[in-house]
């Protein structure tokens, strides 16, 4: 890669970083509101003991990486071709 490839992603890169940092250090919109809000939520008596849907992708993730390491670390030396 030349030098000026090389840059030009390390700029992009921190660009991208600043502006998720700075997005999220923004004050809440919340003071700017003419209107107060309409209802509130209700309370939940019973807690959910679901799991998450984010736990289960990243259980299925490892699995498909496992697999994959596994898949690409079997020592299968026969040729496939007469």
């Amino acid at each position: 890669m030349t030098v000026s490839k090389i840059v030009t992603s390390a700029v992009a890169a921190l660009s991208l970083l600043g502006v998720s940092t700075v997005a999220s250090a923004a004050p809440a919109a919340s003071k700017l509101s003419i209107a107060a809000p309409a209802r509130a939520g209700a309370k939940v008596a019973k807690k959910n003991d679901a799991i998450g849907t984010g736990v289960i992708i990243a259980v299925l993730a490892a699995a498909a990486v496992i697999a994959g390491i596994v898949i690409a670390a079997d020592n299968n030396d026969n040729p496939t071709s007469a």
